[in-house]
């Protein structure tokens, strides 16, 4: 393989997979207008969404979950409580905040179903607090849902309520029960006057319009309430609010945020889940406490009956008997029996006490109402400790009712540690009631040995004294139930909520997160600047037509002769008639390179040039004129003759008839002679190719072809061949055995790049030699075609010596266009 045909190879292999990015960088920079149009405008989108979005806002807020102690309760306390500890706290509450349950109480408690709003710019406004009315509604009653009902002030006493119904069914919900409801309405608009604070009952509505305090009221002035689905508002605010700690040294210190519009319904949506949370949490810490009241308040009850009826019974006996005298042996000896039956009523309330727990431990699932043992003196430490465990335990699991579904693993999980709690409480009950009836048994004997040593005393002295007895032993008992009810209420009074605020939410200005306007303008920019250039990436991907000389250099290995420009004219003879101007002069620089192919050919006589192209319309014919225009203009005796016998052109600028030429000469019907024909150019003759026949690429296969070059080599010097395009027919490559040099002409921005490859194919063949290319319809462009500056391009030294040709404008190119014989180059 020689050398010539590797540099073919390689050139083909690097042509085909190069991508011509300076083409490319060079072609994004020609539409830098498109460019700055699409930045502009992506900057007035960017500007347009950025005054229509609302302000998004994130407020915090931040509490504390500690564990704080009672301040009443020290060790002297004679009723003790088990208030849980502070070990999962942070976690439950962080889990409470995101449950249906505490936001249903957040939302309903600030009435965040119902919106007052006035119409802005772009939008509907929230104004929240700043109506000057207020709304109150019948819960008990349905009202619309997601309809803008309108309020029109009418004066200072009366408004008017406007509803604009599309269709005849409506949704209303009642907000007591969240009932949703559909109800029929007459399409169309609704309107009625109403006077302030007057009942509004309508089917879809129900509610009293109030006017805020020293607002004035403007009339004619709108504003418009809605009703919001109460679920679909929880949802929100539980999707949006957010708990974390705050830092890993303050883990019990927690960070609430929330996103909105509206920043003063932000924060009053974290203050009041704060408010809840600690009230939530503080019935939590006390119900304990208010179980022991309540167990306490049912037995004062019934000692406090105990004490009427013997104080009762006593004023009685008093009064049917004389006052007696007791001596003191005997006073003794009843205070002493007195003071048994306070210890053994200690000692019955104790084992009712217990008896009450175990029956309620065994038919029982819900063990948060359980009383504190200390609150009928029971002191057992593993009794007080296990109750307050198993009371803990029931609040936990309460609570993570809310959380997860019945039957989960983790109130699995919590119920087998109440279960096994409650087993090891039972089996210490036992044998505390076990104990405890030992010592009512020595405190009966006791009183019963006592009470034998007043059996002789008369029968109205022994009943004076167990009247004493009874009344004396209620009293005390009242006093000390009394005492621990009193000891209870001051613990339940003094305790306070482990959550606590240590910075509540604020609006103290700041607080807009969104929208980013800077990056919405920085997206604009760059989609601005993107955009463009990726479709200009596609376009350039997908262009398949030659726009510049680089786009040859890279394709193709076959050298540029040279590059005509465009020169508007009424025909083809530029070089003629023109002979001043650019076109012109680039046709002479042809002239003087067909010279070097020239040297490299021994044939002898005149020298013959093809001039082919890829398909029609790209410039073949105007090259074939101007270029023998050219040589006859120098002295060379010059022949041009028309072998596009398909699609005949010449003879229409040398106004000669078609009818004759070199097919007459084929068929034998006319001599070489005979179809000759002189033209108005000195040195220029000119063979048309006559009538189109039937089998042109048979005619110039045949021998008579030969016969018509030689003898033409003879009498002329220069002979060029209009030979039909390359790309179409196989009738030029016929031709280019007698061609000293071939002429492709690639016309600019119309040819298309795969038509070089069937230049290259046929070159590296052999088929085609000597062959270069002409570029067409050249503009200099200072962003393609760089490297090349001879030719068409020669700037301002060549405005010094080229007749310079006035631009045409729209009216004259359409002028043109309408005439018959105009641009026949194409």
């Amino acid at each position: 393989m020689s050398q010539n045909e590797l540099e073919d190879i390689e050139f083909q292999e690097s042509g085909s997979l190069s991508f011509d990015i300076r083409g490319f960088v060079f072609k994004v920079l020609k539409f830098w207008k498109l460019i700055v149009l699409c930045i502009i405008t992506g900057l007035i989108i960017a500007y347009s969404i950025n005054v229509r979005k609302q302000n998004i806002y994130n407020v915090n807020s931040l509490i504390s979950v500690e564990n704080d102690q009672n301040p009443f309760f020290t060790a002297n306390t004679s009723i003790s409580f088990n208030w849980g500890g502070v070990s999962d706290k942070v976690g439950k509450i962080i889990i409470a905040l995101s449950t249906r349950n505490h936001n249903e109480k957040v939302v309903d408690s600030l009435k965040f179903y119902m919106r007052y709003l006035k119409e802005g710019k772009y939008r509907k406004n929230d104004i929240y607090k700043n109506a000057p009315f207020e709304v109150v509604i019948d819960k008990r009653k349905g009202q619309l849902l997601n309809e803008y009902i309108g309020i029109r002030f009418i004066s200072e006493n009366q408004y008017e309520l406007f509803i604009d119904f599309e269709n005849d069914l409506v949704r209303v919900q009642r907000y007591k029960d969240k009932l949703i409801q559909t109800i029929s309405v007459e399409t169309g608009e609704f309107n009625k006057v109403f006077n302030f604070g007057e009942q509004v009952d309508l089917p879809f509505a129900s509610f009293k319009l109030l006017k805020k305090p020293d607002i004035k009221i403007v009339p004619e002035s709108e504003y418009f309430i809605q009703f919001l689905n109460f679920d679909a508002i929880v949802n929100s605010y539980k999707r949006q609010i957010k708990a974390r700690s705050y830092s890993k040294e303050s883990a019990s210190v927690l960070m609430l945020s929330l996103t909105g519009v509206n920043k003063a319904k932000i924060v009053d949506y974290l203050n009041a889940t704060t408010q809840i949370l600690s009230k939530a949490e503080l019935d939590r810490k006390n119900l304990y406490a208010t179980n022991t009241i309540k167990f306490i308040d049912s037995t004062l009850s019934i000692v406090n009956t105990d004490l009427k009826a013997a104080t009762d019974t006593m004023n009685a006996f008093r009064q049917e008997n004389k006052i007696f005298n007791i001596d003191e042996e005997l006073s003794q000896l009843s205070g002493k029996i007195i003071e048994l039956d306070v210890n053994k009523e200690t000692i019955q309330s104790k084992l009712r006490y217990l008896n009450f727990l175990e029956n309620y431990l065994r038919t029982r699932t819900n063990y948060t109402n359980i009383a504190a043992p200390t609150s009928v003196g029971i002191d057992e430490r593993n009794i007080i400790a296990s109750v307050g465990k198993i009371t803990s335990l029931a609040i936990e699991r309460q609570e993570l009712e809310q959380l997860v579904q019945e039957g989960s693993t983790s109130l699995k999980e919590l119920d087998a540690r109440i279960n096994a709690e409650k087993n090891v409480l039972l089996e210490i009950l036992d044998s505390t009631k076990e104990t405890i009836q030992i010592e009512l048994e020595i405190v009966n004997k006791k009183k019963v040995n006592l009470e034998s040593k007043l059996k002789d005393l008369p029968e109205d002295q022994q009943e004076y004294l167990k009247i004493q007895r009874k009344l004396n032993l209620s009293q005390e008992s009242y006093n000390v139930y009394l005492a621990k009810r009193s000891e209870a209420a001051i613990v339940k009074a003094a305790n306070v909520s482990d959550i606590s605020v240590i910075d509540e939410a604020k609006d103290v200005g700041g607080g807009l997160i969104g929208p980013n306007k800077n990056l919405n303008y920085m997206m604009a920019l760059i989609l601005g600047i993107s955009l463009p250039i990726i479709i200009l990436f596609i376009i350039f991907l997908l262009d398949n037509t030659i726009h510049g000389t680089e786009d040859i250099k890279r394709l193709s290995n076959v050298p540029i002769l040279g590059l005509i420009g465009k020169l508007n004219h009424e025909n083809n003879l530029i070089v003629f008639e023109k002979p001043k101007s650019a076109v012109a002069e680039a046709f002479r620089a042809i002239r003087s390179s067909l010279q070097f192919f020239y040297k490299k050919t021994d044939k002898e006589g005149g020298r013959t040039i093809m001039i082919t192209s890829s398909v029609s319309g790209e410039g073949k014919t105007f090259c074939s004129i101007n270029v023998a225009s050219a040589y006859a203009l120098s002295g060379k005796k010059t022949i041009l003759l028309g072998l596009d016998l398909r699609k005949p052109k010449i003879f229409e600028d040398f106004n000669i008839d078609n009818s004759i030429g070199i097919v007459n000469y084929f068929i034998g019907d006319k001599t070489l002679k005979e179809i000759t024909f002189k033209s108005h150019i000195e040195n220029l003759d000119v063979i048309t190719s006559g009538p189109i026949p039937p089998n042109p690429s048979e005619l110039l296969m045949s021998e008579i072809m030969e016969d018509v070059v030689l003898n033409l080599r003879k009498t002329y010097d220069i002979i060029v061949l209009d030979s039909p395009p390359l790309g179409l027919v196989t009738d030029a490559l016929i031709l280019s055995q007698y061609a000293d040099a071939s002429l492709f002409v690639v016309r600019l921005d119309y040819t298309k790049k795969g038509m070089l490859e069937l230049v290259n194919a046929k070159h590296k063949s052999g088929e085609l030699k000597n062959i270069s290319y002409v570029l067409n319809f050249y503009k200099h462009k200072s962003n393609h075609n760089y490297g090349y500056g001879y030719g068409y391009g020669y700037g301002i030294y060549g405005n010094a010596y080229h007749e310079k040709t006035q631009k045409e404008n729209v009216l004259s190119k359409l002028k043109n266009l309408l005439k018959k014989d105009s641009l026949k180059r194409y």
